[in-house]
């Protein structure tokens, strides 16, 4: 079994490869309590970084409407991996379908509840994702949202 910083270690390496092969160069930032907010976002104006991406955690979930209020701060447009940002006017967000992996967790539940064992259980990771856009978050950072992407988006909020 993989613990969950070998994991964040792996994926961290694969965003730097994939950035490398398209010419892009990422910078990680931490925070590890809302504490490191502010220190963060400053270091990200003094590094002048084009974008932000926000990775899902709960720290950053319950924290969004500061998160996406400092990025608004700074004009730093930020993507993020769950819709419930965009709605309180991030710019993105592309991740999972929060509802379907909930649903899939409640059948998951009741076939245990049935008798079923869960190792038996096939690991079954999320097939439906959505991107969200915020025109006018776009619109607010001056961002000019090609029609190609908005076609791709499963929801537009103007």
């Amino acid at each position: 079994m993989v613990d969950r910083k070998e994991a964040v270690s792996a994926g961290i390496l694969e965003i730097r490869q994939a950035a490398a092969s398209i010419g892009q160069q990422i910078q990680i930032f931490k925070a590890s309590s809302e504490r490191d907010f502010d220190a963060v976002f400053a270091a990200i104006v003094e590094q002048h970084a084009g974008a932000l991406f926000v990775r899902g955690d709960p720290l950053f979930t319950s924290e969004r409407a500061r998160l996406v209020a400092l990025a608004g701060q700074h004009a730093v447009p930020a993507s993020y991996s769950f819709r419930d940002f965009v709605l309180v006017g991030g710019l993105t967000s592309y991740g999972a379908d929060l509802f379907e992996v909930h649903r899939q967790a409640g059948v998951y539940a009741g076939r245990i509840l049935k008798g079923a064992k869960p190792a038996d259980m096939p690991v079954q990771q999320p097939t439906k994702f959505d991107l969200v856009i915020n025109l006018k978050t776009a619109k607010a950072l001056g961002l000019d949202v090609p029609a190609k992407l908005l076609a791709l988006a499963n929801e537009v909020i103007e």
